[in-house]
Order: structure tokens, then sequence, then C-alpha cells
């Protein structure tokens, strides 16, 4: 099972997500491809995780599985790797998500619908109270952490991640808007590593 978690105000519409997902099909793995629509709340997005991993009967996370994550995306993966035990690919993760999101309390709409949300005060404590430890096994994770993000601070992601795998994108931005580029060596990472 692939899992893809989308960031803040995304979608399942986002640039990486459907690049990743034609990517992912293209090497014959689509029918291991999840890419929910997230709920506005924290706990609520991790219970929905936690469901469709158990759902879909693995034999053995830790090696079946592999969690990707953009921006809040990211911290929800960090959490949910260190649950399963299993990889993860993080593209500019939040690795402060309650501190950054407690900037973003109040309505906003997403970036692909005018669908318009809440983002309550509640949600930052949700937050806090699932703040992941350090990665307790920094080889299992994989890393894109662009110099030029704009709104999350790229040293945070490399401290987080101390000796995972990955790369320091020089410039780029938070939406890795160059991302196809870096397409190759995230799906060497996300590869089987079972014979199924």
């Amino acid at each position: 099972m692939i899992l893809y978690l989308h960031g803040f105000r995304s979608s399942p519409l986002s640039y990486k997500a459907r690049v990743l997902g034609a990517a992912v099909a293209e090497q014959g793995w689509a029918d291991r491809w999840v890419c929910p629509q997230l709920p506005e709340s924290p706990a609520a997005a991790i219970a929905l995780c936690h469901q469709l991993i158990k759902e879909a009967n693995l034999t053995d996370p830790a090696t079946e599985l592999v969690i990707v994550g953009s921006s809040l995306g990211g911290y929800y993966a960090h959490v949910l790797a260190e649950h399963w035990g299993c990889k993860a690919a993080l593209f500019n993760p939040a690795v402060q998500a309650p501190r950054d999101l407690a900037t973003q309390v109040g309505e906003h709409s997403y970036y692909h619908s005018d669908k318009p949300f809440v983002f309550l005060a509640e949600y930052v404590d949700e937050l806090v109270a699932m703040q992941p430890p350090a990665a307790t096994q920094p080889q299992r994770y994989y890393l894109l952490a662009a110099s030029g993000d704009e709104v999350l601070n790229h040293h945070e992601m490399l401290q987080t991640f101390e000796g995972s795998q990955g790369m320091l994108l020089f410039g780029s931005d938070h939406g890795i808007s160059d991302f196809d580029l870096y397409l190759a060596p995230v799906l060497h990472f996300m590869a089987p590593s079972t014979g199924s």
C-alpha cells in the first residue's frame, strides 16, 4: 500500500499527488495507491489513515506499507510511520505543525475547490497530542527539503530527519513545482521490498 497524504488546504488533485499517482501507475503499482481527501481535523485524519491501513489487510505493514506526505501530510506521515514501523517519503514536511498551524485558525478555502472550511483552535491541540518523537529509524525516511520553501523552514526538516535518505533541493519552493525532476529516486525508495 502506498498512502499519499496531502497538505493543508490541499487535496488528491494536488500537483505532486497527480504526478506521483501517474508514475506509480506506470510502475504497475496502481492497485497499491491510496490518496484520500483528508478531514480538516487532524485527529480525524489520522483515524481515517489507520482505518485505511487496517482495511488493506497487509500481512506486514513494515514491509508492505509506504506513507507519502507533503507539508501537513508529512507531519501525519511521520506520526503514522512511527506507529506502523514502515517507510515514509516526506516532501517539505511540517515538522512543527502545532506551531505553524496555530497561525491558521479561522476560515479558509481549498486550493482545488471553492468549498470553505474552518480550521478550529482545537485542531492545534490535536496536533500537539500526536506530536511524533524524533525519527527512531531515520533510514526508513526519504526527505525532499527545498531551501526555497517560502512556508516552512528546511533547516528544521533536515534536523528532524538527520540521517534519512533523500536530498536538499537548492531553490525550488514549498509545493516543489519541479517535483517531476525527483521522481526516479522517490520511486526507487517506494519500490516494494518484498517479492510481491
